[in-house]
């Protein structure tokens, strides 16, 4: 399974936004302390990524109703669904200069990933979405250990495409949302 990035330009997995917000204080700060015990690119991108999976509960898991969206709102609140941990964990690994992007899961429901890009490797993804009984995401660079398998039988299947943002159906819910029980009814099913 080979990845493909939605912009040419590398530098689009490196900037930016409202969303992924890696320019923030508390991303920043976040993503320094992280690097003071990381040296190298790869060590570095798995403690970011144990950060996110492990330390911010998955709101659902947790039966947290508030939703956020910003990374930075991510890590004040230490809550969110997957779209938001993706968001963050790309935050902090662009904060490095690590080229990341979004990549999702039809599982029913989209599900949000990371496709992160270390010095002379692919694209691989990576699921921050936090482990449980039954889900064991891990965070690999030879092969994916992601928390769920999609079921071709059911019509799930996985999106191979990086996206250097999140998706605007992912942030349109997000937003609409007045909490996490009116967002697991507002989902999106398919981009």
């Amino acid at each position: 399974m080979e990845l493909q990035q939605e912009r040419p330009d590398l530098s689009a997995y490196l900037a930016a936004d409202a969303v992924v917000d890696h320019e923030h204080p508390l991303v920043a700060g976040t993503a320094y302390r992280l690097r003071e015990v990381a040296e190298a690119p790869e060590a570095y991108a798995k403690g970011a990524y144990e950060f996110i999976r492990d330390t911010i509960p998955h709101s659902n898991d947790a039966g947290d109703l508030r939703v956020t969206c910003r990374a930075s709102d991510v890590l004040k609140a230490r809550t969110g669904i997957c779209y938001a941990k993706a968001h963050a964990l790309v935050a902090l690994l662009r904060a490095q200069g690590i080229p990341a992007g979004f990549c999702y899961q039809h599982l029913g429901v989209l599900h949000g990933l990371v496709a992160l890009r270390l010095p002379g490797r692919d694209w691989i993804r990576q699921d921050p979405r936090g482990n449980k009984p039954g889900v064991d995401a891990q965070f690999r660079l030879d092969r994916e250990q992601l928390a769920f398998a999609p079921d071709p039988s059911a019509g799930e299947h996985d999106d191979l495409l990086v996206r250097a943002t999140p998706h605007p159906a992912t942030l349109e819910a997000l937003h609409a949302a007045t909490d996490r029980r009116h967002l697991d009814r507002i989902l999106p099913v398919t981009l």
